[in-house]
């Protein structure tokens, strides 16, 4: 475990910040101060960590009282040193006997290098500032006196941007850097060094690190375009941010087309995205309608109408209050068929004069025009955690019936493989556990979220007998997001009339499953490849 010891002249919050994350597996063995009244003390020995006060008396030179350290630190067997808030220049006779010792200093260097980092950066006006960790370097004149050029101009190891805010104090300032700045730029440093991402060789520094889709480093940078009545709840504040280098049609810069219309509320714009990215699959005339973020039907047809009357009808129960998305230009006959239940808002590239006037005679319904979305590079996605986050790239298998494998002694039937990449595409937007019941190019039965694989199915079959227009989960296929653990969801299906069915595969059971498909005359084909989606 690699060791560091501390020197601090007062509270040392960045040490004690390193000594709780302990980055790298790196633990402090001791802090010594030159103060003895410096809170870090009392901190450090409540945490069980060995401490030094080493106070520097009248007349006494630098260079000695930098030996005095060094007698205290040569009881340990040190791989680093850190300084925090450390207010002596430190010379060669420390630096050239010491391991490798680091700084935070609270600005991005070479920019306001020096004491009052703070007021510098403020009174330049700059925008963003930051903090900087780099290796210690010689300051000091043979006479002992400072060279000012060379404080804070060693080596950097890294850097963290933040804001600065027009209406912030030097307090303001300081606190942001800390918290949001230093506890993430020091900690990192050290993991860094003890990774071996960092070569030290005297006064140089060589840095090693991972570009590409997923760096050893990300910054993110994101613009509040408007506040936000509430949040999911009405307890909950909110705001939507923009991400100004996405190109990408999507509801966050979308054109609402009755702007005297009620504004996008939290759910709307996370149910909104969720519908466009679901008709992002389709290439024909598609349509889907979106319930807290799941597709309660979705459709492929000849019209827009046709589509969005075929999506509506797997289960216009829970599409009451739903968001419409569509991947044509509203037409007239699309938007009179929307206005005659209650929906939230319609997200399509465009809109005729005459949808238009159909659909804002609705005052409650919002008109989101996002623009043509052909060739989109979509972003990758990203979930918050508690502590860090995680980021993925965008699930954007789209199978072709060459790509399938089929497993059963029955063949699946042209007609039967389109309505199995139909579901499967569809699969994709529905919360895991997942089953889609197709027909044709619609849905007829979405079974979303549920623990139990066996009960998704159950839901969907339920579904489609009881709110399913027209509708029936005989003659159906079946889409599965992963594979079947038990022939048990296989077998509901076939009793509900299911005649196939695509799944990943891969299951230790899946020899009873396939056998179970054989006994009830199943086509069934593997994907290869899982869709889960969890948010």
């Amino acid at each position: 475990m690699p060791i560091i010891a501390g020197l601090a002249s007062n509270r040392g919050r960045n040490l004690m910040h390193i000594q709780d994350r302990q980055p790298g597996g790196t633990t402090l063995g001791v802090v010594v101060s030159n103060h003895a009244d410096a809170p870090i003390i009392e901190k450090a020995e409540n945490r069980g960590i060995d401490t030094a006060v080493v106070e520097r008396s009248p007349g006494m030179a630098r260079r000695e009282h930098e030996r005095r350290i060094l007698q205290v630190l040569s009881d340990y067997d040190l791989d680093l040193v850190a300084l925090d808030g450390y207010m002596r220049i430190l010379s060669e006779t420390f630096l050239e006997a010491a391991p490798p010792t680091l700084n935070v200093h609270p600005s991005l260097l070479p920019s306001f290098p020096g004491d009052n980092a703070h007021e510098q950066a403020l009174d330049a006006g700059v925008a963003v500032s930051g903090c900087t960790v780099h290796l210690v370097t010689d300051a000091v004149a043979e006479d002992g006196s400072v060279i000012d050029e060379h404080v804070d101009a060693g080596p950097i190891i890294t850097q963290e941007p933040v804001p600065v805010y027009p209406e912030d104090d030097p307090a303001d300032l300081k606190r942001r850097v800390l918290y949001e700045g230093e506890f993430t730029a020091y900690p990192r440093a050290i993991a860094m060094i003890a990774a071996g991402q960092v070569t030290i060789e005297g006064d140089s520094v060589t840095v090693t690190e991972d570009g590409g889709a997923f760096p050893h480093r990300r910054f993110n940078s994101a613009d509040r375009v408007r506040k936000l009545r509430y949040g999911e709840n009405p307890h909950q504040d909110a705001a939507l941010y923009a991400d100004p280098r996405s190109e990408a049609a999507s509801v966050v810069d979308a054109d609402q087309r009755n702007p005297t219309g009620k504004a996008l509320s939290y759910n709307n714009y996370n149910d909104a995205d969720a519908a466009l990215n679901l008709i992002r699959e389709f290439e024909a005339p598609a349509a889907a309608v979106i319930k807290h973020t799941n597709p309660a039907g979705c459709a492929v047809g000849d019209s827009l109408s046709e589509a969005y009357e075929d999506a509506l009808a797997t289960d216009a129960k829970s599409a009451f209050g739903g968001i419409v998305a569509l991947n044509r230009p509203c037409d007239e006959p699309t938007a009179t068929a929307i206005v005659d239940s209650f929906k939230e808002a319609v997200v399509a590239p465009g809109y005729t004069d005459a949808a238009l006037d159909v659909l804002t005679e609705k005052d409650d319904l919002r008109v989101l025009d996002v623009g043509e979305f052909d060739g989109d590079t979509l972003g990758q996605v990203e979930k918050p955690l508690v502590g860090g986050r995680l980021v993925q790239e965008r699930d954007l298998q789209a199978p072709q019936a060459a790509d399938l494998e089929t497993v059963t002694d029955r063949e699946p039937t042209e007609a039967e493989l389109e309505s199995l990449l139909f579901a499967w595409q569809t699969a994709k937007h529905v919360k895991s556990n997942a089953i889609v019941l197709a027909s044709g190019t619609e849905t007829v039965g979405i079974g979303m979220g549920q623990a139990s694989r066996v009960d998704a199915v159950d839901l969907a079959t339920k579904k489609a007998e009881r709110d399913a227009e027209g509708k029936s989960a005989a003659g159906s296929v079946m889409a599965s997001d992963a594979f079947f653990p038990f022939p048990d969801g296989v077998e509901l299906a076939a009793e509900a009339g299911v005649e196939a069915v695509i799944q990943p595969g891969g299951s230790v059971n899946d020899e009873a499953v396939i056998e179970a498909a054989n006994e009830h005359d199943l086509a069934m084909v593997f994907t290869g490849t899982r869709a889960f989606r969890h948010d």
